[in-house]
């Protein structure tokens, strides 16, 4: 089955980490193969990301000369990565994509949803700023065209989209006189909480032990149950899909060095002391259940 919406977020991908560890071309291409993979093995797009990304990095000077026309008062260099890449892919796809395919309205609205879904919380605003701009310079292209293609999964009932159970965790250690919560951070330069699918059968504590060694590389002992979030996601094969996550308080017995493990999406794993982290970049859904883990650790120490 299709998916261009998650096609677009893989080739997002790609094109953020050749940016931010300068790739080569040929790297990308590997690098796009092997994100692919991880994000459920889209094989029937392929070709569509493949062509995509090539086009971006083909006319990456190009789309840069454009974009800092449209935008003036933001010099690339102080757009962050991720908006610059969603600039990039949105940008090509406006101005060289098949409009049969793609018409311009298609290409502005998959831009904004992939801003809305991984930066910022203005960055869908700025994104439909800046190629709102470009197209009315273009002299508004296929203003009444409507892609052609329909996906009826879209149109299936919030309650009726098949539930996906995941388990997270807020990890934390004592050190002396310190708390320490750890953190994964991923490719779109947020730091977030370990999370995974739970296996059938498994149970929610067994399941978040797993993937916290899976991810971190650490054994944690699970004490309290924080929050439930849901959102909806889009999978490969199956449409749009609710993922429900539990997440829970758990203790690892000492401070030991974290190792980030092969969960797709992840770069980097860290300690942070707990009077340290009001400065990190969270993703605001994730917000409460920290301030609630931090708050139950606050009894614990009183």
């Amino acid at each position: 089955m299709s998916n261009r919406h998650l096609a677009r977020s893989i080739v997002l991908q790609t094109a953020f980490e050749w940016d931010f560890r300068q790739l080569s071309r040929e790297q990308a291409l590997a690098s796009l193969l092997r994100v692919n993979q991880e994000f459920g093995n889209n094989e029937t797009d392929i070709p569509f990301m493949e062509n995509l990304l090539k086009g971006v990095l083909d006319k990456q000077s190009d789309l840069d000369n454009i974009i800092t026309k449209a935008a003036p008062d933001w010099p690339l260099e102080k757009i962050s990565a991720v908006d610059r890449n969603i600039l990039r892919v949105g940008l090509y796809e406006l101005l060289f994509s098949d409009r049969k395919e793609v018409p311009a309205k298609v290409a502005i609205n998959e831009a904004i949803e992939l801003a809305k879904s991984y930066s910022g919380e203005k960055s869908g605003s700025f994104v439909n700023g800046v190629l709102g701009t470009i197209y009315k310079e273009l002299g508004e292209p296929g203003k009444e065209e409507t892609s052609k293609r329909k996906n009826k999964i879209a149109d299936i009932p919030f309650e009726e989209m098949p539930i996906k159970r995941l388990v997270g965790a807020v990890v934390y250690a004592r050190q002396d006189e310190d708390i320490y919560l750890a953190f994964v951070h991923d490719v779109f330069g947020r730091w977030t909480l370990t999370k995974g699918k739970l296996g059938e059968d498994e149970k929610m504590q067994d399941g978040v032990m797993r993937e916290v060694k899976e991810e971190m590389g650490i054994k944690v002992v699970v004490e309290d149950e924080l929050l439930n979030n849901e959102y909806v996601a889009n999978h490969p094969e199956e449409g749009k899909i609710r993922k429900n996550v539990t997440y829970f308080l758990a203790k690892c017995p000492k401070m030991v060095d974290l190792k980030l493990g092969k969960s797709g999406g992840l770069d980097d794993t860290k300690w942070f002391k707990l009077q340290d982290i009001e400065s990190l970049n969270f993703y605001n859904d994730i917000l409460p259940i920290i301030t609630k883990a931090i708050t139950i650790l606050s009894q614990k120490v009183s």
